[in-house]
């Protein structure tokens, strides 16, 4: 049941959808296909991340009356959470749009990585095909036909280990510190070492270990990733500008 949903809704869409475009790129070139495709998803998904990032702004802004309410109530762990909802809502602000996008994009991002590990674009799946969708009469797999995406490529490996750095520095670079000390400062300091680090040799040598695809899947998501952490946190800082120049208009 779960697999055929996923098929139906995710994987068997975002196959047509690759093979359409393989069909009308310049010599049925795979590795532009692969690069139109993923900036087309991550442009569908921005307007939730944007939503997300805003609520977790929002959060963060909201915390030191959090905390407030935590010394207020502490032994009561209802009218806590009663009044910390309440506060939420006042500032019409959902701590769970960041689960719901979650939610949302992951399995979109897993079929878009599922399609390129598992079809071989040397030939091309019939039986997934829709009546509707274009068959290409050319197929390249080398991109720009300077790189193989169908077999191993340790230079798009080690871009791909690159852009994730990058994005990864980004991120960090726009998180505000933790408020607390001690253990949580602690665990974020982990976590930033392993995100910016770590991760990045992980897509590096998961790139090298499946095909050039997954590699240039992973770099151009995580440069659009990188474009839309500077976006998101440009138009924010821009809102929050706009906001604080109304309060004190109205105040005066």
């Amino acid at each position: 049941m779960i697999s055929t949903l996923f098929y139906n809704v995710f994987y068997n869409p975002i196959y047509n959808t690759l093979v359409a475009i393989v069909s009308f790129v310049p010599w049925g070139d795979v590795g532009i296909a692969v690069i139109l495709i993923t900036i087309i998803i991550r442009l569908i998904l921005l307007p939730f991340s944007l939503s997300a990032a805003r609520a977790q702004r929002a959060m963060k802004t909201l915390e030191p009356k959090v905390k407030e309410l935590k010394d207020k109530h502490k032994g009561d762990k209802e009218k806590e959470a009663l009044e910390t909802w309440a506060l939420y809502k006042e500032a019409r602000v959902n701590p769970f749009s960041g689960f719901l996008m979650l939610l949302i994009q992951i399995p979109v991002l897993f079929a878009l990585y599922w399609v390129f590990w598992h079809e071989p674009f040397s030939s091309i799946n019939i039986a997934r095909l829709y009546s509707f969708t274009p068959v290409p009469t050319n197929i390249s797999t080398e991109f720009l036909g300077i790189l193989s995406v169908s077999g191993k490529s340790i230079f798009l490996a080690l871009c791909a280990g690159a852009t994730q750095f990058l994005q990864a520095h980004l991120m960090l670079k726009g998180t505000p510190p933790p408020s607390g000390g001690g253990m949580q400062m602690d665990f974020q300091k982990i976590m930033g070492t392993q995100l910016k680090y770590v991760f990045p040799i992980i897509i590096g040598i998961i790139s090298y270990t499946t095909s050039g695809a997954i590699a240039l899947y992973f770099i151009t998501t995580n440069l659009i990733g990188a474009l839309q952490e500077w976006y998101v946190r440009r138009k924010l800082d821009t809102e929050q500008n706009r906001s604080q120049t109304s309060v004190v208009a109205t105040e005066v």
